[in-house]
């Protein structure tokens, strides 16, 4: 085993002895290190306003509404071109968000501990499919739905977790996430049973605490509503044990992947926190109807972090039913998954495969592996209309593009080889 080998194994050993939990909820503001006053975080790598893409640009027009700093789309956009907002990725700041991954100071966020380290991570609540503000959209609607997610269902659920930590201790992600994996989620596209399972452990506690709020059968329906509701905290939940990782000296295992519907970009544990980019993939999706090829922006989010943690695209084996959202067939899932073998540093003992004898899932992506195969990392991912405000037009395959792992592996040489 060469010195790589020995650091991967190091670092893919650091990942898999992370134990997510859910320890709380918060405003944005109040919790999120480094949050500042008029500050918005986004996904993917740096982006400056002048090259946001549409759905980012339409997300932060909402969450200016929302946050009351302007009280027209118009004049929302022109208090971010004027500079009056500082953008920072999720990523410097523990945290992740799906699509836009738009997060104002006023926004309820996930909290995520790390139970062994005590690290933390923080993603806002799933606001559901279609006409979202992380697909870019900022109708009334989206804007009264996030107020109500901040006055009703925040202090419900806050409520609610603070009485399951209180009784019983930080809730186990990892162990949803396992379970969910037998139960046909692959945790990036379909988190079905992962949101079943998250309510089913929750609501005793909701009812303990809040058992005479009126609000209380709403918020629970508005969950159960929500096929997604589990994927933020399950990215929270990969972004933490991933961050476990930290610098590996050696080590060419990836520790982000994400995107900004601009740009791609990828960080590597033995290259710090270096950001190594290249311009984004652009998806060829399952269109919802009414939608063209046209229509779709390029790749965007930081759910690329499930895909880095083991699960989403590298665990379609274990999803059959997800082909009928994202197109393909059962036997494609299972060959995505068998693919993607072939560039990881190893196998998750925790989170294993039904139709595969139980297989771990493929983990810790292998930037050498990458770049020496040609294959590059999978993902199931949703799509968003490239013009502000239009929202979701698909969710389908995308591969991830190679120049990003080039750049990431020239720099890896440079770095060990001195």
């Amino acid at each position: 085993m060469n010195n790589t080998e020995q650091a991967n194994s190091v670092a893919l050993e650091k990942l898999l002895g992370a134990e997510p939990q859910i320890v709380d909820l918060g405003l944005a503001k109040d919790v999120i290190p480094g949050f500042g006053e008029k500050m918005i975080l986004h996904a993917g790598p740096p982006v400056t306003w002048e090259r946001m893409s549409g759905p980012i640009i339409g997300a932060v027009t909402g969450a200016i509404l929302y946050e009351g700093w302007a009280d027209t789309p118009e004049k929302a956009k022109a208090f971010a071109a004027e500079g009056n907002i500082s953008f920072d990725p999720c990523h410097h700041h523990d945290a992740v968000g799906p699509m836009a991954g738009i997060v104002s100071p006023n926004l309820p966020v996930w909290i995520i501990e790390e139970k062994n380290s005590g690290k933390k991570s923080y993603a806002t609540l799933n606001e559901g499919l279609g006409k979202v503000l992380r697909m870019g959209a900022f109708s009334d609607e989206v804007i009264e739905r996030l107020h109500w997610m901040r006055e009703v269902l925040y202090p419900v659920l806050k409520s609610g977790i603070r009485r399951y930590v209180s009784d019983t201790g930080g809730l186990s992600l990892k162990s949803l996430i396992s379970q969910s994996l037998h139960m046909g989620d692959e945790l990036h596209n379909r988190n079905r049973a992962a949101t079943s399972l998250l309510i089913r452990s929750l609501v005793p506690s909701l009812i303990d605490a809040e058992s005479d709020n009126p609000d209380l059968s709403r918020v629970v329906r508005f969950m159960a509503g929500n096929d997604h509701f589990f994927l933020n905290p399950g990215m929270a939940a990969a972004k933490v044990s991933l961050d476990s990782v930290g610098y590996v000296e050696g080590s060419s295992m990836l520790t982000v992947m994400a995107r900004n519907g601009t740009d791609f970009g990828i960080q590597v544990a033995g290259l710090k926190k270096r950001w190594f980019t290249c311009q984004a993939a652009l998806p060829d999706v399952l269109l919802f109807p009414g939608f063209t090829r046209e229509d779709v922006n390029r790749d965007i989010g930081d759910s690329a972090i499930m895909e880095t943690y083991g699960v989403g695209g590298f665990a379609l084996a274990a999803a059959p039913a997800i082909v009928q959202f994202v197109g393909g067939t059962p036997q494609d899932a299972l060959n995505y998954t068998k693919e993607m073998y072939e560039i990881c540093v190893g196998e998750n003992k925790h989170f294993t495969i039904p139709s595969l004898n139980f297989r771990g899932t493929p983990t810790g992506i292998d930037l050498i592996k990458v770049v020496e195969t040609g294959i590059t990392p999978i993902l199931d991912t949703g799509a968003a209309h490239r013009e502000a405000g239009k929202g979701q037009v698909g969710a389908g395959i995308v591969r991830m593009p190679s120049e990003a792992f080039v750049k990431a592996a020239e720099a890896f040489v440079e770095e060990y080889s001195k």
